[in-house]
Formats: C-alpha cells, sequence, structure tokens
C-alpha cells in the first residue's frame, strides 16, 4: 500500500495519527480537506505532502466551475496558495504544486479543452507519486552502499515509506542494505515531540523485521560517544544552495554529536529537495507548531508541565553543511564542497 495514493476521484492518505495503534486510511474529496491534512500532519514527510499537495490540485480542478482554461488556473493558483501555506519549511511541497501548475499552463497548449487540462493536472500528479517511488528506490541502492554488515546506525524521525509516496529516504537506505542481507541495527531517536521515531519508524521496521531499538533523543551522544552506533541518517525537508540541511527538530543536535565523535553523517533526500535560491540555511524558513505539542506531554498518566506553561515548538533545525560527510540522492552520492556538487547532481534532472 502507498501511502498516498488516488482512487474512486479522491484522495487516500495513511493516517499518520492514528500508528502504531491503528492502520486506518483518510479519504480527501476537496483540496481543503488536503491541506487540512497535511497541516494535522495526518499525512507527513517531505516527498508525501508533495504528492499529496499535487492531488490536492487534481481535486481543486475536479472542484472548479471554470469554462476555459483562465478560470481553470485561478482556481487553482488560489488553491496552491492554500496548499503551500500549510507547512512552509519542505520545499518539496511547493515544489510539486509549482510543478503541476507549469506542466499544464506552460508546457501544454491552453487551447485545450477544460475537461482535457483537468485531466493534464490528475496526470502530472500522478507522475509525480509514481516518481517519488523510483527515484527513493534509486537513492536507497546508492545509499546503502555506505552502511556496513554489522552497522548500527541513528536514525532521526521518520523517513521510510510513510514519510513518503513508497519506500522511502533514509529508511529507505536501511531497508535497502538489510535487504541486500547486510546485518543493520538501528538506534530509533523518539523523535520529540511527536514521537514520529517511536511511533512511525519502529513500526516501519517491525514490518521489514530490522533489529530496532528505541532510545530519547538525548541519548543519542552516549552511544555515538560510547562506539556504540557508526553512523547517523536522517533525511531533509530543504537543503539550501551551500549543503546546509533543514530538518526534524533535534537532527543538529545529533549532527554536533556525531561529528563530535568522528561518526559519519548521512542526509539522504531527492533532488527535488534542493533549493537553489536560498544562499545557506539561515533563509529556510522554520515552521513554528502549536505549543500543545510540548506542553499537553504527560507522564504517568499526568500532564507534565504546570498549567500556566509556556513552550516553544520550532518543527524543524538547520545542521551546516560542515557538519554533513554526504548527501545521497538519486543520482549518486554528493560530497563537499556541496556548493558545488550540488550543483552538478542538479544539472543531472531535467525539469
Amino acid at each position: 500500500m502507498r501511502t498516498v495514493f488516488w482512487e474512486n476521484d479522491s484522495l487516500h492518505l495513511i493516517d499518520q495519527r492514528r500508528l502504531p495503534g491503528s492502520l486506518e486510511i483518510v479519504v480527501c474529496r476537496t483540496h481543503a480537506e488536503v491541506a487540512e491534512a497535511i497541516r494535522t500532519m495526518t499525512v507527513r514527510g517531505a516527498p508525501a505532502i508533495g504528492a499529496a499537495a499535487a492531488f490536492g490540485l487534481a481535486l481543486a480542478a475536479l472542484e472548479s466551475r471554470a469554462r476555459d482554461a483562465a478560470g481553470l488556473r485561478a482556481d487553482l493558483e488560489a488553491a496552491a496558495r492554500l496548499l503551500k501555506e500549510t507547512r512552509p519549511t519542505a520545499v518539496n511541497l511547493a515544489w510539486a504544486v509549482d510543478r503541476v501548475l507549469e506542466s499544464v499552463f506552460v508546457r501544454l497548449s491552453v487551447s485545450k479543452s477544460v475537461d482535457d487540462l483537468r485531466l493534464s493536472v490528475l496526470a502530472e500528479a500522478q507522475r509525480i507519486a509514481d516518481e517519488d517511488v523510483e527515484t527513493n528506490r534509486r537513492m536507497a541502492g546508492h545509499g546503502a552502499a555506505l552502511l556496513e554488515d554489522g552497522d548500527t546506525v541513528i536514525h532521526h524521525c521518520n523517513t521510510g515509506a510513510l514519510a513518503t509516496v513508497d519506500w522511502g529516504t533514509a529508511l529507505g537506505v536501511i531497508r535497502m542494505a538489510h535487504e541486500q542481507g547486510k546485518r543493520i541495527h538501528v538506534l530509533v531517536d523518539e523523535t520529540r515531540p511527536r514521537l514520529q521515531g517511536a511511533r512511525l519508524t519502529a513500526w516501519e521496521l517491525e514490518q521489514y523485521g530490522i533489529p530496532y531499538e528505541i532510545i530519547t533523543d538525548n541519548m543519542a551522544g552516549h552511544f555515538l560517544r560510547t562506539g556504540q552506533a557508526q553512523k547517523v541518517l536522517f533525511g531533509a525537508d530543504r537543503i539550501a544552495a551551500n549543503g546546509d540541511v533543514a530538518n526534524k527538530i533535534g537532527t543538529y543536535m545529533l549532527a554536533l554529536a556525531a561529528h563530535d565523535n568522528g561518526a559519519p553523517v548521512y542526509s539522504v533526500a531527492p533532488t527535488s529537495t534542493i533549493d537553489f535560491s536560498l544562499a545557506h540555511g539561515g533563509l529556510i524558513p522554520i515552521e513554528e507548531r502549536a505549543q500543545d505539542e510540548v506542553l499537553a506531554i504527560q507522564f504517568g498518566g499526568e500532564r507534565v508541565a504546570p498549567a500556566g506553561a509556556r513552550a516553544r515548538n520550532p518543527a524543524f533545525d538547520v545542521t551546516p553543511a560542515r557538519l554533513i560527510t554526504a548527501i545521497v540522492t538519486e543520482h549518486g552520492i554528493v560530497r563537499p564542497p556541496f556548493d558545488v556538487s550540488l550543483i552538478k547532481v542538479a544539472g543531472k534532472v531535467n525539469r
């Protein structure tokens, strides 16, 4: 089953809020419902929300009552604005939305009928979804070469099939190495405050039969310093032109600990995640989510924080390029200097 798939003129999503307790499917029949699903993290993971947003435009095309190309375009651009506002950090979302609009209204003849244009929106969204699966498989193949038999890997957040349309980015690398017969053990960061590691990555690893143990985020330094973990893998929500990586909050501290102990740090992401319009990571917008995600945490059945407490909740942080050993893309493994090598790898992409 794909994380994101189209069926019966509607978008179907695995509800990631319900895992690991139950595997449930949410059906979106309007682009507004897709936007809400992205905002509430019913669907999450940069590639997955990009594909979901593309299908959101397909729903907007079906909803539109426009009778000409100009009217349809106006309706889709309004839907695009709503979808882009849901999660500002992950560049794949805006990339997928812009790609659909460009494909339909720039590459295709506007002389086509409105009904044909509607079908073209859906066709482009489906291409984005299908390409994501193939892209992830290629990344997994390249990245698996970086893992050795017997490695223990610290993995942050969730980057598996749930974070993509299928297969995964960093977790896809681990899965590929496992399927090649390598004995890989995973230390799964809980990834606070939403616990994507403990809830989602652990669940996926159980499906694949890959041995793992859950650790709290602040245990990673101990395992790296004592040599009980050899490598660090995570994904990326946006990569600046110089190789700075925005990823789930806690990635920066993990990369610092790995760097201090000489453990290689690998970010795994498709080239669509590279944002050449931003010279460095300090320019990447960081999403600040609701305080309740931090304050609602309970221990022993009781709320941890005092009733009047306030909290900060940035969803992402930026890991400087100097801390990253290599970035794994669908076109191969990219190494420093990233300001040069990223341009070269992006040149292989047909846009």
